[in-house]
C-alpha cells in the first residue's frame, strides 16, 4: 500500500479568500481509518463560515458532507470493505460519557476532533503538499477533495441502489434539521411544530417531522421560493415575515400555539417570538449560530408559568451510524424527498456554488466529482 495518494483539493489559504483547487497528497489510512474516493460533497453553512472567519487553522481543506466509495482500508478495519458506498459524518471519540450514551455530537473532544486540522489521535496531518502540511481532518474527513480520509466511527455504509452523489448532506445539514425534530424534540404523530428559517436545516426539519407523521407544521421564511417549496414538502402553513411582521400573532391566530419550535436563524428577536409561540411544556430548539455577544431574549416569568424548555441542539442529537440509515429508509419509502433541496455543481465551480448558497439562490449545493 502506498504511503500517500495524489488528489485534488479545494484549499482556503487565508480568511476570506476564495477556494483554490490544487494538487495535494492524502496520507494512506492508519488504524481504523478508510480512504474514500469522493463522489459528491454538500456545501454547508459551516464551510462558508470557516472560510470567512470562524477560527480554524489555515491553510485548510474544508468539506464535511462527503459521500463516496471506499478505496483503501487501514489496519483493524473489519466492518467496511473496498467498494462499499459510504456517507461521511462528524467525528467522535466513541469512549467518553456522552459517546457511550449514544450522543456523539456532544463528544467531550468534539471540537479538537472536528476543527483542529490534524488527526486527534497523534496530531499528524492527513493532507500534505510537496511535503508541507496542509490542515485537514475537517469533521473527520475534509471532503472538498477527490479523496478523503475518515475514521470508521464517522463512516456510514449505505445501500448501493441509492443515488450516492447526493447523499453527503445526510452527514450534517439534513441530519441536523431532521434529527432536531425527530431525535432532540422527539416530535410525535399529530404534534405541532413551528420552524423559523426555511434553509437546508429548517426544511430538513420539516421533512423529518413529516416522516414521523407530525400534525401542524408552520414554516416562517421570507424567501418566497423557499416558502412555496415548504408548502409543497408538507408544511401546513407558510408565514412570510416580510408580509406579516408579527409572526407570533399570526401563529397564535392560526393554531393558538405549538408544541415545539426550532430556530435556525440565530437572530435574537426571532428566538423571542419562538419562545412565546410555545404551548405549556413546549420546547424550543436552537440551531442557528448567534452573534457572539447575543443572549437568549426570553421573559423568564412567561417561561415559568408555561414550563418552557430552551436548548441548543448539535447535529440533531444524532448518532450517524443509526440515523443516516433511518433517513435513507424514509427516502426509499418516498417519505423524505431531501433531494428537492439540492442542486449539483461540478467540483471546479465550488466558489460559484458557495455564492449561490450564500445569496439564497440554492438551498443545498452539492459538488460532484
Amino acid at each position: 500500500m502506498s504511503t500517500s495518494i495524489a488528489a485534488k483539493a479545494a484549499i482556503v489559504r487565508n480568511v476570506g479568500e476564495p477556494w483554490t483547487i490544487e494538487n495535494v497528497e492524502i496520507s494512506a489510512p492508519q488504524a481504523n481509518e478508510v480512504l474514500v474516493r469522493i463522489v459528491g460533497a454538500g456545501i454547508c453553512h459551516t464551510d462558508t463560515a470557516c472560510r470567512t472567519g470562524f477560527p480554524v487553522p489555515m491553510p485548510i481543506v474544508l468539506g464535511h458532507e462527503g459521500s463516496g466509495v471506499v478505496e483503501q482500508v487501514g489496519p483493524g478495519v473489519t466492518d467496511l470493505q473496498v467498494g462499499d458506498h459510504v456517507v461521511l459524518s462528524f467525528d467522535s471519540c466513541g469512549e467518553c460519557r456522552n459517546c457511550a450514551d449514544d450522543q456523539p455530537a456532544y463528544c467531550f473532544t468534539f471540537y479538537p476532533r472536528n476543527l483542529g486540522g490534524v488527526r486527534a489521535v497523534d496530531g499528524s496531518n492527513t493532507v500534505t503538499q510537496n511535503g508541507q502540511p496542509i490542515n485537514g481532518a475537517f469533521f473527520g474527513q475534509s471532503s472538498f477533495a477527490t479523496y478523503a480520509l475518515a475514521r470508521t466511527k464517522n463512516t456510514v455504509k449505505v445501500d448501493k441502489d441509492l443515488p450516492l452523489e447526493i447523499l453527503g448532506p445526510l452527514g450534517c445539514g439534513v441530519q441536523t434539521g431532521a434529527g432536531a425534530a425527530v431525535n432532540a424534540l422527539g416530535i410525535r404523530a399529530g404534534e405541532s411544530l413551528a420552524i423559523f428559517g426555511g434553509g437546508a436545516v429548517g426544511l430538513s426539519a420539516l421533512l423529518g417531522a413529516r416522516a414521523v407523521g407530525a400534525g401542524t407544521v408552520i414554516v416562517v421564511e421570507p424567501n418566497v421560493a423557499r416558502g412555496q417549496l415548504a408548502l409543497e414538502l408538507g408544511a401546513t402553513h407558510w408565514i412570510n415575515p416580510k408580509e406579516t411582521p408579527d409572526t407570533l400573532a399570526k401563529i397564535k391566530e392560526l393554531v393558538g400555539g405549538v408544541n415545539y419550535a426550532l430556530d435556525t436563524t440565530g437572530i435574537p428577536p426571532v428566538m423571542a417570538a419562538a419562545v412565546e409561540a410555545l404551548l405549556p411544556r413546549g420546547v424550543l430548539g436552537l440551531l442557528g449560530v448567534p452573534p457572539p455577544e447575543a443572549t437568549v431574549p426570553a421573559n423568564m416569568m412567561s417561561m415559568l408559568i408555561r414550563g418552557i424548555t430552551v436548548r441548543y441542539i448539535i447535529e440533531g442529537d444524532s448518532d450517524p451510524q443509526t440515523f443516516i440509515p433511518r433517513m435513507t429508509g424514509w427516502y426509499k419509502a418516498g417519505k423524505f424527498p431531501f433531494d428537492r433541496l439540492t442542486r449539483k455543481f461540478p467540483f471546479e465551480q465550488i466558489n460559484e456554488a458557495a455564492h449561490a448558497a450564500e445569496s439564497g439562490q440554492v438551498i443545498k449545493p452539492i459538488l460532484t466529482f
